[in-house]
């Protein structure tokens, strides 16, 4: 696969720039806090060139990492991609409308909050990430 094409498999929801909680037990917790970076009407990173450099815990999903990944949702392409299975109707590879993604309440918009406006992270738990 061309990297503009694995580039494409993002649906643009940005479930996997909102920061998670480890737990002791090992399980991980999702909350509807973003990274900084994360552009929260277009649910797309502000500076997707740069990210790994500017945000140390950023990572960059390849191919080869990609099924080693366990905190992305379950509806990432790039996961369901590697897992062998369809993308969703509203992917915007499918719909043909980068839209659908928020159409169909798969992104975050309108329910992510700011870093800088989320005080304490636990208490943004959330069960709609995934």
């Amino acid at each position: 696969m061309f990297a503009d094409e694995w580039e494409s498999l993002c649906d643009g929801c940005g479930k996997c720039c909102l920061h998670k909680i480890e737990n002791t037990d090992g399980t991980l917790d999702f909350t509807r806090v973003a990274c900084p970076m994360l552009n929260l009407p277009e649910c797309r990173c502000s500076d997707y060139p740069n990210r790994a450099r500017k945000m140390h815990d950023c990572v960059t999903l390849t191919p080869t990492n990609i099924s080693h990944i366990d905190w992305l949702p379950s509806t990432c392409a790039y996961r369901l991609i590697d897992e062998g299975k369809d993308l969703p109707w509203w992917h915007p590879l499918v719909s043909g409308d980068p839209e659908t993604v928020h159409t169909a309440g798969q992104s975050v918009r309108g329910r992510a909050i700011s870093e800088r406006k989320a005080g304490n992270i636990e208490r943004h738990v959330v069960d709609w990430a995934s």
